[in-house]
């Protein structure tokens, strides 16, 4: 599709550069997906990102990627005389361009290129709303940057060292540049170590009142917004876009059971994150390490869901999240596929799985009870009696909000308790004996 260059955009009327995006297929790559489906994610990446108009996408069919220019020197050619023929100013590559390869291409087509990195980092950092989130996608830009200076600086001769004509080849332009960054990168970092400090300030306080973690965590564009705002009325931006949120966003939900929550919406996950990303986000997907049940919301309508899926749980690998944290795969948007599609009884008939609409609230019901069943929700109210001594039971029931009232006796306090058979089985451990109510008189 081509747009008129003279469109303006929405924030105030600045020109929008005219994009094309290319998907090199080189063979033996990812073969679990196809490139027409990774050529329509990087539109869709593309056009998360403002300020841009998509002139068309391609795919260019390689047979190995050269280490000069990526494509070859016909390849090169026409595609140049593309960019001239639709006056494209910017160039998307999805996938990854070596510093070398960015140099001589934009040099050959005289236009600025960016590759899939690129591209996500300035989208995260056109997104980044709170401190945290800025100070993370300036620190994994820099860091990104760092590797590519070659292209900047190659022209520039060293800097003269030492005093007079005396002095020999000092340190290169480039390795002044490159040590700047790594000042600045020093700087972010202990900028965030507060950051980081706040937020374990947080998850300490959150301890010693200790509510369930529940993390959302899946591919981007999946749904996770949409369905935190469903099951905690909260508004956190949700539109059909790739990264439409970015900072994450926690809230307090009471199942029906009794039992308080924190949900935490994450940020979305996506093939070939970029390694930068990881890092820099690693604190605030730490909540994720910490959560004691994770909803892996998943996309079900897409035709790559079962890839979409398998780069979620090579994510959470890599962050250290282990099997042994209760799961439930959440099957989104049913509310696309045909009424009587195969998955929903698949769905039904799998063991951890929850088929539901976000958008419709189909299914949120059986979600919520599978949440509770989790998380030990089913509670009831029950009539204890403990002895004088056992104030460290006694203390851990009114930390975990159990304890509806308490009635003093001669042998010790009776409490009336509404828990969950965890917390019962918790609160028994720590007894030395467990002395029955008294009989009511008449």
């Amino acid at each position: 599709m081509t747009i008129d260059v003279s469109e303006l955009d929405g924030d105030g009327g600045t020109r929008r550069q005219k994009a094309l995006v290319l998907h090199p297929d080189i063979r033996g790559n990812d073969a679990s997906r196809s490139a027409e489906a990774l050529l329509a994610e990087g539109l869709a990446l593309a056009m998360a990102l403002p300020g841009i108009d998509v002139v068309r996408g391609q795919i260019v069919r390689l047979p190995k990627a050269l280490p000069g220019r990526l494509f070859g020197s016909g390849k090169v050619e026409e595609l140049k005389a593309q960019i001239e023929a639709d006056e494209i100013e910017l160039v998307l590559v999805d996938g990854r361009v070596t510093p070398v390869q960015q140099r001589n291409l934009e040099k050959d087509w005289g236009v600025k290129l960016l590759d899939r990195t690129g591209l996500i980092l300035e989208i995260f950092a056109d997104r980044a709303r709170t401190r945290e989130g800025v100070l993370q996608v300036e620190l994994a830009a820099l860091s990104y940057q760092r590797t590519r200076l070659v292209r900047a600086w190659t022209h520039l001769e060293r800097q003269r060292g030492g005093l007079g004509f005396v002095g020999g080849p000092g340190e290169t332009q480039i390795e002044a540049d490159r040590r700047a960054i790594d000042v600045q990168m020093v700087r972010l970092r202990r900028q965030l170590d507060k950051v980081v400090r706040t937020r374990e300030l947080h998850r300490a306080a959150r301890r010693r009142v200790p509510y369930p973690v529940v993390a959302l965590v899946g591919y981007t564009n999946a749904g996770k917004s949409t369905l935190f705002n469903h099951l905690t009325g909260a508004d956190v931006m949700a539109k059909d876009m790739l990264f439409a949120t970015l900072d994450p966003t926690m809230r307090a939900v009471t199942l029906p059971g009794g039992l308080s929550v924190i949900l935490s919406d994450t940020v979305g996950f996506i093939s070939e994150l970029p390694t930068q990303l990881v890092a820099a986000f690693r604190a605030t997907l730490e909540e994720v390490l910490e959560a004691d049940l994770i909803l892996h919301v998943r996309d079900i309508s897409h035709p790559d869901t079962e890839a979409q899926a398998a780069d979620v749980e090579s994510i959470l690998s890599d962050l250290g999240v282990g099997k042994d944290v209760p799961r439930i795969d959440v099957w989104n948007k049913i509310d696309l596929l045909p009424a009587e599609d195969p998955l929903q009884t698949v769905a039904a008939r799998t063991d951890n799985v929850i088929a539901v609409s976000a958008l419709t609230g189909q299914g949120l019901d059986d979600l919520i009870a599978a949440m509770g069943q989790s998380l030990g929700d089913e509670r009831r109210v029950e009539t204890v009696a403990i002895g004088h001594s056992e104030g460290k039971a006694r203390a851990w029931a009114y930390a975990e909000g159990i304890v509806q009232s308490e009635e003093g006796t001669d042998e010790g306090p009776v409490l009336t308790v509404s828990w969950s058979a965890k917390q019962k089985r918790r609160f028994e451990s720590m007894l030395t004996a467990v002395v029955a109510p008294p009989d009511d008189e008449s």
